[in-house]
C-alpha cells in the first residue's frame, strides 16, 4: 500500500497520462523522460496488481481498471483542490481549473464572452470551456458548473437560477400568409414547422398549455437541425414555423421580420440555471463564477422583457 501522502501524486501523474494518451505527451506535460513516466507506471501497476493502461506502438488507452481508477482520481483531486480553497485564503481569491459546460449557440455568443470577463477578475482561474449539443450525464465527473435550461435535473445537483426563458412559437409574415396564421395548436399539423433536435425531448412533440388544459402536437416539416441560429435563419427565410427563445428571436419579433403565433399558449419552461454538483458548494472558483452569471444576466433582465435563447 501506498503512504497518503504519495497517493494525490500518484492520482495527479496518472491523469495527466490518461489524458495526454501517450508517454511522450505526458512527459512534456510533467517534465520529465519518457522512460521515467513508463517506470513510474510500470511501479503503480506493480503495487495495485492490475494493468491501468493497454499500450500500443503510439497510444495508450484505459483499461476497465484504468477507467475506474481515473473517474475517482479526477473526483478525488478536485475534492482536494476544494477543501485546500476552502481553508485558505483561496476562499477571497478563487483559483485553479473551472470546467464550464453549455450549448452550442448560447455558449458560443453569450458564455464565452463572460467567461473572457470573468478571467480578467479573477486570472488564477484557469477555464475550460465545453460546447455540446446535450448537456453531459450527471454521473460523469466531466463538468465543473453547467448551464441548462429547463427544470433543474434531480438533488443529485445544486441549480442556481440564473434568468427567466420563455421559448415562442414565430415565422415569416410571407410564410404565414402563403399558408394561414395557426388559430389553434392542431393547425400546426397542416403547417411546416422547423424541427430542433435537443436534449432527450421527443422530437417533433410540441407541448402547448393554455389554463389548465395541454396538448401536445406532432408537428412536421421537411427541416431539421441541432442548431437554433440555422432554425432561426430558415423561418426568416420563410421556410414554416419554429419554436425559439425569446432573446434569440427578440431584435426580429421588434423589427416585424418575424410574427408570433399561438400567443396565448405556454411552452414547456425554459429557464436558465447553473448546475454542479453538491461537493463543489464549498468551492470559491465555481461560486465566483455562478454569482457572476447571476449578475450579469438580472442586468440583462432589467434592460430586456426576456431572457435568452437555449441554444
Amino acid at each position: 500500500m501506498s503512504t497518503p501522502t504519495s497517493a494525490p501524486s500518484e492520482m495527479l501523474f496518472f491523469t495527466v497520462l490518461a489524458r495526454c494518451g501517450s508517454f511522450s505527451a505526458a512527459a512534456r506535460a510533467l517534465d520529465v523522460t519518457t522512460p521515467a513516466v513508463s517506470k513510474r507506471l510500470a511501479q503503480m501497476e506493480a503495487r495495485l496488481g492490475v494493468q491501468l493502461l493497454s499500450r500500443t506502438t503510439r497510444r495508450v488507452s484505459l483499461t476497465p481498471e484504468g477507467e475506474t481508477y481515473f473517474a475517482h482520481a479526477r473526483r478525488i483531486l478536485a475534492e482536494i483542490d476544494d477543501m485546500e480553497q476552502l481553508v485558505s485564503s483561496a476562499m477571497a481569491s478563487p483559483k485553479g481549473l473551472l470546467r464550464v459546460n453549455a450549448t452550442l449557440g448560447f455558449g458560443r455568443s453569450h458564455i464565452a464572452p463572460l467567461i473572457s470577463s470573468f478571467v480578467k477578475q479573477h486570472p488564477e482561474v484557469q477555464v475550460q470551456l465545453q460546447l455540446s449539443v446535450d448537456p453531459p450525464p450527471l454521473s460523469e465527473d466531466a463538468f465543473d458548473v453547467c448551464v441548462r435550461f429547463g427544470e433543474p435535473p434531480d438533488a443529485r445537483v445544486m441549480a442556481r437560477h440564473i434568468a427567466p426563458n420563455r421559448r415562442l412559437l414565430c415565422a415569416a409574415p410571407s410564410y404565414l400568409a402563403r399558408h394561414g396564421t395557426p388559430k389553434v395548436p392542431h393547425d400546426l399539423t397542416r403547417l411546416d414547422c422547423i424541427g430542433i433536435r435537443q436534449g432527450g425531448e421527443a422530437y417533433g412533440n410540441w407541448r402547448l398549455t393554455l389554463g389548465k388544459k395541454t396538448e401536445t402536437v406532432k408537428v412536421r416539416g421537411n427541416l431539421s437541425t441541432n442548431d437554433g441560429e440555422i432554425a432561426v435563419n430558415w423561418a426568416l427565410a420563410g421556410h414554416g414555423i419554429v419554436m425559439r427563445a425569446e432573446w434569440d428571436i427578440a431584435r426580429y419579433l421588434r423589427s416585424g421580420r418575424l410574427k408570433p403565433v399561438l400567443e396565448n399558449y405556454r411552452t414547456p419552461p425554459a429557464d436558465i440555471h447553473a448546475v454542479y454538483p453538491q461537493r463543489h458548494q464549498g468551492s470559491a472558483r465555481v461560486r465566483a463564477f455562478v454569482d457572476f452569471l447571476a449578475a450579469h444576466f438580472e442586468k440583462s433582465s432589467t434592460r430586456a422583457a426576456g431572457l435568452v435563447v437555449d441554444w
